[in-house]
């Protein structure tokens, strides 16, 4: 049922607080003198992805968060991106740096991306659902379970440009505004899911173009092992490939390669690096960036490690944004949004 969100954020077991944008980005570049930079320091850049202009500095866009998360990009450049524990999603507009309250009241809201209607699509964990939200901030549930068992806490979603059918990742994250109540409550380390007779159920999980429940995609039967925490997930612009990443403690979770098969399902599955993480992106040459405890990290298809940027203290997810698709938007640290300036632009979404 198509609901409008409510404008009431609980927050509980959180202190927030917001402020505006530091600076501007106008026209897709950064910079003005009013931003505040940080020197991205000790970047490893042998190849060349970042752009030689601003020194290398990695600049913040906007302060003063509790949990940045999830940016999407829209056709024209803008990001949105979460901040969790506020149940808030904010956009940054390309064009004037500006950043501004999009939604309040957002099912808790991690990982999004827009799909080919330029609705947003976000992987809400305070009910295990995937809402569609339109633009006028109302919403739609697409899904809220597999097999009638409540999922884990949809964390991040990859959407083919091919035909629309969306990968999603549900591991196990016990989050203190779960009710007591909740099947899934629990103290950390988690033993238990409602997705595996024990251990953390973690898997991915995919959604056919206008389907209505969700297809297993990673199975014990592969070789996949589900109790983990699969995390960040991106493709191919041609539907082919998806990478997909595991969370874990020392940043090497590991991330694996899969191809696509026509039906949505996946095979050949194997150990792309054994970096792994928190959200990814890709560029257009196919490089896979993803972020982690380490800033964020970028691998060429075979893998090599060809980039590190380093941000002062981890990132939780990035994106190619801007009116010329060169500015690397990165959520994190996680109380700010930072970017960025690329040679190269994101892969086709």
């Amino acid at each position: 049922m198509k609901t409008r969100l409510s404008l009431l954020v609980a927050a509980l077991g959180f202190v927030a607080y917001y402020s505006h944008t530091d600076g501007i980005a106008a026209s897709g570049q950064l910079g003005s003198s009013a931003n505040k930079s940080r020197p991205a320091s000790n970047i490893l850049d042998p190849t060349g992805l970042v752009s030689a202009s601003q020194q290398g500095q990695l600049v913040t866009l906007g302060a003063g968060f509790s949990f940045t998360e999830g940016p999407a990009v829209d056709r024209h450049g803008n990001v949105f991106f979460t901040d969790q524990p506020n149940d808030r999603i904010y956009r940054w507009d390309a064009g004037t740096g500006a950043i501004t309250l999009f939604l309040e009241g957002t099912g808790r809201a991690n990982g999004m991306a827009f799909d080919s209607d330029g609705n947003l699509i976000a992987c809400a964990d305070m009910h295990g659902e995937i809402w569609k939200i339109y633009p006028d901030g109302s919403h739609d549930v697409l899904v809220n379970n597999y097999g009638g068992k409540l999922l884990n806490g949809p964390n991040d979603v990859w959407i083919n440009p091919v035909n629309g059918g969306m990968y999603i990742t549900d591991p196990m994250f016990p989050r203190p505004y779960w009710d007591a109540s909740d099947p899934r409550t629990q103290g950390w380390e988690p033993t238990h899911s409602e997705q595996a007779p024990s251990g953390k159920g973690g898997y991915v999980y995919y959604l056919p173009p206008g389907g209505h429940a969700l297809v297993r995609v990673t199975t014990d039967a592969m070789g996949w092992e589900s109790d983990a925490w699969p995390n960040g997930v991106v493709g191919t612009p041609d539907g082919k490939k998806l990478y997909v990443n595991k969370w874990y403690y020392d940043n090497k979770g590991g991330t694996w390669e899969f191809d696509i098969n026509p039906d949505g399902t996946l095979s050949n599955m194997h150990k792309f690096t054994e970096w792994g993480g928190d959200g990814m992106s890709m560029d257009e040459l196919g490089n896979v960036y993803i972020s982690n405890g380490q800033g964020v990290m970028a691998f060429d298809p075979n893998g090599n490690n060809i980039l590190r940027i380093p941000t002062g203290n981890g990132a939780t997810n990035n994106t190619f944004a801007g009116r010329n698709d060169k500015i690397l938007f990165i959520t994190g640290p996680v109380d700010r949004v930072t970017a960025i300036k690329m040679n190269v632009t994101g892969a086709q979404r």
